[in-house]
This record gives structure tokens, C-alpha cells and sequence, in this order.
């Protein structure tokens, strides 16, 4: 294969990376006039607080920009999935565009996102529900998240040690364990 096969083929695959996690072209960033977070953070009936307390979970404006920058549209059944990572947190926004269109989005830390149009009175547009996966939102709002998630562990741990699940004096040393688990390698960098 010569070198211009070669440099081809490296184009086409980076092109489709990034239509992997290319936003959605009807909400575009740069045409954002305002955003009300009107639920920094919300937990539903999936709330787990040994993996992660919704208090400490709150959305930003930041978070929204970023979201809107990279969310991919996927189907409702593949967002509904028993496979889907559920955190049961999550913050609510509405997100004004200078062309006069108007959404709801609701993002979870999990990277899981639904949005639909409002119309003049902020009320639903009568248009379908439509769903996101953003796998970039989720790594990025589980690190900011990682305190919240030592906490949530150390909680667990200590009741677990508590209630006689795990053997006296284990608590700290898997604490330890996961801690690390979350901190980047850098030898394998």
C-alpha cells in the first residue's frame, strides 16, 4: 500500500471518529443565546447513593455546552436499555437559541441526555422526545465527580464492614484500592 492509500485510509477512519460523537446539528453551540439550569440536580427512583449521592451531583452551564458539543443521538430502546449506565441523578436545563428555538435537556453524570422543543409558552412542541448517548460528558463529569464517588464508596464500605459483609478492617484497604483504581496510570500512558 503506497503512502497515499495509506494517508486515505487514516482520513476516513479519523472522519468517522468524529461523526461518532459529532453533536446534533439542530442545536448548535454557536447559536446558544441563554441556558436556565432549572434542576441542578434531581434523583429519581435509580438514585444509588452507595455509588453516588445526587447531592453531589449539580449542573453547570459548562456542563450543557459541553453536552450540546458532543451528544449523539441514539434510539429510545437503545436509551432505555437494562444495559445503560444509571447513575439516578440528574440536572435540567432549558437552552435558548438566537434562531427563537427553545429545548428542555435533562443530562445525567452517566452521559445519558433526552431533549425536547418547547414552543412560546416554554411547554412541549408536540415533537418526540429524542435521546442522546455522550460518552466524552460522562468521563468528564465523573472525574469532577470523583470526590462524590470516594465518599459514596467510603459509605458503603464502613456499612458493609458494619453489618458483618466484609471482614473487620477491610474498609480502609478497598477504599484505598478503589481510590487508585480511579486515578490515571501513568505508566500506561
Amino acid at each position: 500500500m503506497n503512502k497515499t492509500n495509506v494517508l486515505a485510509v487514516a482520513l476516513l477512519l479519523a472522519s468517522a471518529v468524529c461523526a461518532t460523537h459529532a453533536a446534533d446539528k439542530r442545536y448548535p453551540v454557536a447559536y446558544v443565546k441563554k441556558i436556565e439550569i432549572t434542576e441542578p440536580s434531581i434523583r429519581s427512583a435509580w438514585e444509588r447513593k452507595d455509588f453516588l449521592d445526587c447531592d453531589d451531583v449539580v449542573l453547570t452551564e459548562d456542563d450543557v455546552l459541553y453536552a450540546l458539543r458532543h451528544m449523539r443521538r441514539v434510539s429510545e430502546k437503545s436509551y432505555y436499555s437494562e444495559d445503560t449506565e444509571r447513575t439516578g441523578c440528574l440536572g435540567g436545563a432549558r437552552v435558548f437559541f438566537k434562531n427563537g428555538k427553545a429545548i428542555t435537556i435533562g443530562i445525567e453524570p452517566s452521559g445519558r441526555i433526552n431533549t425536547f422543543e418547547l414552543n412560546a409558552k416554554l411547554e412541549p412542541a408536540g415533537r418526540p422526545e429524542t435521546y442522546y448517548e455522550c460518552e466524552p460528558c460522562a468521563s468528564r463529569k465523573m472525574a469532577l465527580l470523583k470526590d462524590a464517588l470516594n465518599r459514596a464508596d467510603e459509605r458503603r464500605l464502613k456499612r458493609l464492614e458494619a453489618e458483618g459483609q466484609i471482614p473487620p478492617g477491610q474498609a480502609e484497604p478497598r477504599l484505598k484500592a478503589l481510590r487508585e483504581s480511579r486515578e490515571p496510570n501513568p505508566s500506561k500512558n
